[in-house]
């Protein structure tokens, strides 16, 4: 699979500099972190969750988790749990289609070998598990119950770790809570894909609901745990995890009212493309901007529950031709004992050392979702995007 697969070779070839590359399942834990993008996730209860799954990857999506906890009811787990593994031995029948990253999100460590076991030969479809709740107590008996999992079932797996824990979030004891984490992901570090942020469980836990027109940031219980976690768990001296941006909670897009008019053509010209332009941003706007700032924050992918959120979270991960050109050039071998230059573009410092993890990530994230050409921006990339 690839980022952007969905769209035709030739249309890929006017959009990118440097398309995103290939990957599978298989592939480098380094590299899947990175590419996870936009991570739906879906219900374990769908009656036609087989093909759900090859739909949305059809559309695009490159990774989705089927979910047993919060989005269903209690009294629906053995159901959920039955349906799971009923559509995926059904979807490993279907050898001709390549199926999204999957992951399977559950409440306790025994469901992971149970699962494992009922899904027999269909276990080749999974690439883990989300752990919710996690903290270095709670999240201990589901990394060793993955390991075992792992062991029985022959298959590489993965733990995304859900960082929604109360003790996270209050004052008094999140420095603490977020060492424990620490030192669980450490010891299990290989089997750590990506840390998930649940912030609707700490919005909850005050009360508090943001609006469409706001960001996660400007909660400021909120921006201050994520700044936390980031410091702690996402940094760049080779200690840190994949940390990916929270939810957005909104779906009602008016997709289907401006889709006609981009539909016209993949590069947009004018004054059309300026007024398409500002229809998609004003339909899009908080979700737009959390996306910006998941990035300037240090964090990488978002989890996502509408799809009409996957293509502008694709989009807005494409690495820009200005940001590859500085990242290029900071990391040239000559460079390598450091020193100032004048960007290619002629209008910003390129500092060597300083900006070097940033050009690192930055050329990371360029093979997995691509570098644009030097004309195409955000709206280019949705509009191409965009099926029928």
């Amino acid at each position: 699979m690839r980022h952007f697969g969905q769209i035709a070779p030739d249309v890929r070839k006017r959009l990118f500099h440097q398309e995103p590359c290939p990957f599978t399942a298989d592939s480098a834990p380094r590299l899947l972190s990175a590419a996870l993008g936009a991570t739906l996730y879906s219900p374990a209860t769908r009656p036609r969750l087989a093909d759900d799954i090859l739909k949305q990857r059809e559309q695009g999506v490159v990774s989705m988790v089927l979910c047993l906890e919060d989005s269903i009811d209690d009294a629906d787990v053995p159901a959920g749990e039955a349906n799971l593994v009923s559509q995926l031995a059904e979807l490993a029948k279907r050898s001709d289609f390549e199926t999204p990253l999957l992951f399977v999100r559950v409440r306790t460590p025994e469901q992971i070998p149970d699962l494992v076991r009922r899904l027999g030969p269909a276990v080749e479809l999974l690439s883990g598990f989300v752990l919710p709740k996690f903290t270095e107590e709670r999240g201990i008996p589901f990394l060793e119950a993955l390991a075992a999992a792992e062991a029985a079932g022959g298959r590489r797996l993965f733990a995304m770790p859900v960082l929604e824990s109360p003790d996270l979030l209050y004052r008094e004891t999140r420095v603490h809570t977020l060492e424990g984490i620490f030192r669980a992901i450490d010891k299990y570090r290989d089997r750590v894909l990506a840390l998930r942020l649940g912030v609707t469980d700490f919005c909850s836990s005050y009360g508090l609901r943001r609006g469409p027109d706001m960001t996660a940031y400007d909660v400021q219980i909120v921006a201050s745990v994520i700044a936390d976690v980031v410091n702690m768990l996402a940094r760049a001296d080779g200690t840190g995890f994949t940390v990916t941006g929270p939810v957005w909670e909104y779906f009602r897009v008016p997709e289907r009212m401006f889709k006609p008019q981009l539909r016209q053509s993949p590069f947009l010209e004018g004054q059309a493309a300026g007024l398409r332009q500002r229809l998609i941003e004003h339909s899009m706007d908080g979700l737009l901007r959390e996306i910006s700032l998941d990035r300037a924050n240090g964090l990488l992918g978002k989890t996502c529950i509408h799809p009409s959120h996957v293509l502008p979270v694709h989009a807005l991960s494409v690495v820009s031709h200005e940001e590859f050109s500085d990242a290029k050039d900071i990391l040239r071998p000559e460079r390598g004992g450091g020193g100032v230059l004048r960007s290619a573009y002629t209008n910003k410092m390129n500092e060597v050392k300083p900006h070097r993890a940033w050009a690192e990530r930055t050329l990371l994230r360029a093979e997995a979702f691509g570098v644009a050409n030097e004309d195409i921006g955000f709206v280019e990339l949705l509009t191409a995007g965009l099926s029928d």
